[in-house]
């Protein structure tokens, strides 16, 4: 009873705000809009999730710890002024129908908890990109449109020096061809849990390379900082989450949520028995 309470709340809710508040909700571009900007420009990309959402609040997250400077750092990221740098977020604003159910409740939900969240931090003077752009296949019911998306990512680290700051289990690009038509591609393996506390390091790690190198950052919360402090130092940086993730669920035509094997292996000898013998090849600094 009280999830069906529940569930009628947020529809309500939801109803109400894209409807009758439809001019005060949050303005956020297509993917299609999203991935065109990536591709026919320079810009940055940084990536609000239901999780920062969530941390602004305070809340811990299962691979992060909540912390006051943490919530102060996201609400100032969501509000950037700099066009430069992209700021995305859901974009659940613009209507549902493109997603399945249990994804359309889902979010429902997350507006009716956190409505206020985004009236209060993102800025009204910006059209922001949509977070979907890298979680482009499980929450829509129609897939046919996720091969032209994954493909338009792929142009933009078309022929580029890429380097991928990733958590020591995430293996983006290992096993499938996501990368394969970068130029070179180099990692920075970072903590798959608590990131945040090795931004520092992690930054520096990066500014070993020149800014003809772009950055694809699957960090976490703390991809949000690097991903700032590297677009300040005139790097251009691209937060891809768990881009990797949904393209694997897309090769293998999941019909719901699975766990991807790769992420199980950890360790020089775990990756060699896996054959994972480029991949340790393009290891080239390990923070702990």
């Amino acid at each position: 009873m009280k999830r069906k309470i529940k569930d009628i709340l947020a529809a309500l809710a939801y109803w109400w705000y894209v409807r009758v508040l439809r001019e005060q909700t949050v303005k956020v571009h297509t993917i299609d809009e999203t991935l065109d900007e990536l591709i026919h420009t320079d810009k940055s990309l940084v990536r609000f999730g239901d999780g920062e959402i969530i941390m602004i609040q305070g809340k811990n997250l299962k691979l992060q710890k909540a912390s006051a400077e943490i919530s102060d750092g996201l609400k100032r990221i969501l509000a950037y002024e700099d066009e430069k740098l992209c700021v995305s977020v859901q974009g659940i604003f613009n209507g549902m129908e493109l997603y399945h159910a249990r994804s359309r409740q889902f979010w429902k939900d997350h507006l009716l908890f956190f409505r206020k969240v985004y009236k209060k931090y993102c800025n009204p003077q910006r059209v922001y990109c949509d977070t979907a752009v890298t979680r482009c296949y499980y929450a829509f019911a129609d897939k046919s449109p996720c091969q032209g998306w994954f493909d338009k990512f792929k142009k933009v680290w078309d022929n580029k020096k890429i380097v991928v700051v990733e958590g020591t289990r995430s293996h983006n690009g290992v096993g499938n061809d996501l990368f394969a038509s970068a130029a070179s591609v180099e990692r920075i393996l970072c903590p798959p849990s608590d990131a945040y506390g090795a931004r520092n390091r992690i930054v520096e790690a990066c500014k070993e390379y020149d800014t003809s190198y772009l950055f694809l950052i699957s960090a976490g919360v703390a991809a949000k900082f690097i991903t700032e402090e590297l677009f300040h130092a005139g790097y251009r940086v691209i937060d891809i989450g768990n881009l990797d993730m949904e393209y694997e669920w897309f090769l293998s035509g999941a019909k719901d949520k699975q766990p991807v094997a790769k992420h199980e292996v950890v360790g020089e000898e775990a990756n060699r028995a896996a054959g994972y013998t480029e991949y340790l090849a393009q290891i080239k600094r390990v923070i702990e």
